[in-house]
């Protein structure tokens, strides 16, 4: 927060959520695009040591995972290993709750994140998975090297399922405070940043990077 004084000695607060020349609306499409166009769809996840672990109880952990964007609704396809430490902490979490971030290809400081908060629901019984070809379509479309443990293969290297990220909550840093937006995006404004995008996109982001996804997408 900075303060300014004028010549009368009065001060005026200015608020540290920042919108100079980046509206919401364009941190949303922003944001949006960072984690459906992402080159390698790979994001620091963030998770919670159970109470009852002996060694690190009630502390952070966080490892780059694997997702896919394969809702228009901005929820992220997960495949869940029993096996992982991230899945072990979800499993013991209250609403299995984690967080997702994802930057820029090139992190600096003046380049745009965005960090995701939300639940993850878990599909044990495969016959229950909602579009479950299309998904593993979309999910092996960004992750090929992932066919060696996909759900229902008595060959995959570990037991896994897939899952489903439902963000509800989306914090955005766009750069530096004086050029862009920092803070909260609405959540509707996030999910209709993504509702027009068509399969096969190509396009540039605001911070010049060109990138390139060929799947489809699902509400």
């Amino acid at each position: 927060m900075r303060i300014l004084h004028t010549l009368w000695g009065a001060s005026i607060v200015l608020s540290t959520s920042v919108y100079a020349q980046e509206t919401v609306q364009d941190a949303a499409r922003i944001a949006r695009d960072l984690v459906d166009r992402s080159l390698d769809s790979v994001g620091s996840m963030a998770t919670i040591f159970p109470s009852e672990d002996t060694r690190l109880s009630a502390q952070p952990f966080s490892l780059p995972e694997y997702y896919a964007s394969c809702h228009q609704n901005g929820s992220l396809t997960l495949l869940f290993l029993p096996i992982s430490r991230h899945s072990r902490n979800i499993l013991h979490t209250p609403g299995q709750a984690t967080s997702i971030s994802i930057t820029s290809q090139r992190p600096l400081a003046s380049h745009p994140r965005v960090a995701l908060i939300g639940n993850v629901t878990i599909f044990q019984d495969i016959a229950n998975v909602p579009d479950r070809e299309f998904i593993q379509q979309c999910y092996l479309s960004r992750h090929p090297d992932a066919k060696g443990w996909l759900p229902d293969d008595d060959e995959a290297a570990h037991i896994s399922y897939w899952a489903r990220f439902d963000p509800h909550t989306i914090y955005f840093v766009g750069g530096f405070g004086d050029e862009h937006y920092i803070g909260y995006i609405p959540f509707h404004l996030y999910q209709a940043a993504g509702a027009s995008k068509a399969t096969g996109v190509k396009g540039e982001t605001s911070y010049g990077m060109e990138q390139q996804i060929s799947m489809g997408t699902r509400v």
